[in-house]
């Protein structure tokens, strides 16, 4: 079996700091390859995923501009990885809708995971392509869509990548886009009501910098309220391990939220407010707590009392890479056979 994964064109796979999805990918990539599978990664040319890799152009381009050149950019990328994929490989897995567009183009069958939110414009485009096999990254997703060929297949992460660490320091963590979304400013709320510094890692985007400057800017003073960037995977490990709690204040419904897994494996637990999918990934009093508010979230930290090594193992049976490969794998195999079913002649 030979599959095709097409991502976007502007982060490297995986990345070197943000880029989620592209974390997805490369491990998913890596992991089908592990299990015997052929795999491919369409992707540009700085991506040092331990696969095959075509690419078309040969740098990243990160921050996106929002303008017609990147668009144009993500267009002529996608037809061509659809044009060379259904031409080498048997099922082309898509992360993005402007490769889903292509799909009438191409005979192979075509599986595409929904890494954003629900978006009803998103999902007209989705209805007209009906002979694609969806995967949701969470039931709450999942329920959100209308697609007649759609499962749940939830993210999962190499435990290898994550270290356990058993020893906590006195502070709360942060990791996501600086985005009222993703709460951060709840965050510095519930690192002041619990009288524990909080330390944040995350991205700045262009369209958030007026947010970043008038929200969280001023109450970083360095010692109390720290913001240390952006974070790779040695400093992700580090930042999470260490911490009393991760704080995951969400504005939004999270499609899935990969930092909470990520904070688990490093034995450390979540503190949610509960959207998306978070009740999906946070057991309460098991991996943290899915909290009404701040303030239930700051009463929540003086009765952490969680073993690290019990936190690892819920993700090991609930979120691990090799649970997700082989859900993944059991669709391509699904889809290639009922592809073959459809195809005239077949008996």
């Amino acid at each position: 079996m030979r599959i095709g994964l097409i991502a976007p064109p502007f982060i490297s796979v995986p990345p070197k700091d943000y880029g989620g999805t592209e974390l997805f990918i490369a491990q998913l990539a890596e992991g089908l390859y592990r299990r015997g599978l052929e795999v491919v990664v369409y992707t540009n040319g700085e991506s040092t995923v331990a696969v095959e890799k075509r690419s078309l152009y040969p740098v990243a381009q990160w921050p996106i501009k929002v303008d017609g050149h990147a668009f144009l950019k993500d267009a002529e990328h996608s037809a061509w990885a659809m044009q060379d994929g259904a031409s080498y490989c048997d099922l082309l897995h898509v992360h993005a809708a402007t490769a889903l567009t292509y799909s009438r183009f191409v005979d192979v069958p075509v599986v595409c995971t929904l890494h954003g939110p629900h978006d009803p414009i998103l999902s007209s485009v989705y209805a007209h392509y009906p002979q694609v096999n969806y995967v949701c990254i969470s039931d709450s997703q999942c329920h959100q869509e209308s697609m007649p060929r759609m499962r749940t297949i939830h993210h999962g992460i190499d435990l290898a990548s994550y270290q356990l660490r058993t020893q906590k320091q006195q502070y709360l963590s942060f990791i996501g886009r600086i985005a009222p979304i993703k709460g951060v400013h709840l965050a510095i709320d519930v690192a002041k009501r619990a009288g524990i510094p909080l330390k944040i890692a995350g991205d700045v985007q262009p369209m958030y910098r007026e947010y970043f400057e008038a929200k969280v800017k001023p109450q970083i003073d360095g010692q109390f309220i720290e913001y240390i960037g952006l974070a790779d995977l040695r400093a992700k490990n580090e930042l999470l391990g260490n911490s009393l709690a991760m704080l995951f204040p969400i504005q939004w419904n999270e499609p899935f939220g990969l930092v909470m897994v990520e904070a688990m494996a490093c034995g450390t637990p979540v503190l949610a407010l509960g959207g998306g999918s978070v009740k999906e990934v946070v057991q309460n009093g098991v991996s943290g707590y899915v909290c009404r508010n701040v303030r239930e979230m700051a009463k929540r930290i003086p009765q952490l009392n969680f073993d690290p090594a019990a936190l690892r193992a819920y993700v090991d049976e609930n979120f691990s890479l090799q649970r997700m490969v082989g859900k993944y794998a059991d669709l391509y195999a699904h889809a290639i056979e009922q592809s073959a079913q459809q195809q005239p002649g077949a008996a």
